[in-house]
């Protein structure tokens, strides 16, 4: 795969660096520090508000003549309500109670700011998109619950777990792109940035 411009991951995520390596995309990273305003209340929306604000935060500071930058965002959400990043041990205790033996969503809004060429004058493009992924999670025990919050994994992960870690072991099933729940549907973004013209496959 021939890369067309620079790449510009706009997250410190390591497992959104290590699903871009995964497909064979070439780019740096360059962790946006915007502050986090929502103003949307569908999922969809608001996980495509936050990338867009990681993704512009970084592209003023950029040579944007250059680059593609890619922000993204994942939340996790059950009968409506969105479960961020866990408060502490107890707000995490509550959110799996919540998970426990029933499906919820993830979604991870993607957005991709560069410019069109080609034309009298370069047009500033930004682009939107999310992936929405069921997981069923199997019925927990107290013990269960207490023996998962031991790991510590929970503390810095919307809805208090990480999939690709010790909580796989309750996951029964998923609908959807698996690697989207990690953090980033990469296929997808693929797919995008192909349709676009951004790279050549």
């Amino acid at each position: 795969m021939r890369r067309m411009k620079k790449l510009v991951l706009a997250s410190a995520s390591p497992r959104r660096k290590e699903l871009l390596s995964q497909i064979g995309l070439d780019f740096i990273v360059c962790p946006s520090d915007a502050e986090e305003v929502i103003t949307k209340t569908v999922p969809a929306e608001i996980v495509m508000e936050l990338a867009k604000t990681k993704a512009e935060a970084i592209w003023k500071k950029t040579e944007q003549e250059n680059c593609i930058v890619l922000g993204a965002d994942t939340i996790v959400v059950k009968d409506d309500e969105i479960l961020g990043k866990p408060k502490d041990d107890q707000d995490a205790a509550r959110m799996i109670q919540m998970l426990q033996g029933n499906v919820h969503q993830v979604y991870t809004g993607v957005c991709f700011y560069y410019r069109e060429e080609g034309s009298d004058s370069d047009l500033e493009k930004c682009h939107l998109f999310y992936g929405c992924t069921d997981v069923q999670v199997a019925p927990m025990s107290r013990q269960e619950i207490a023996t998962y919050l031991q790991q510590g994994e929970h503390r810095d992960k919307a809805g208090a777990y990480g999939i690709q870690g010790f909580f796989e072991r309750y996951i029964e099933g998923i609908r959807g792109d698996y690697a989207n729940v990690v953090g980033l549907p990469v296929g997808l973004v693929y797919r995008e940035l192909t349709k676009l013209g951004l790279i050549e496959a």
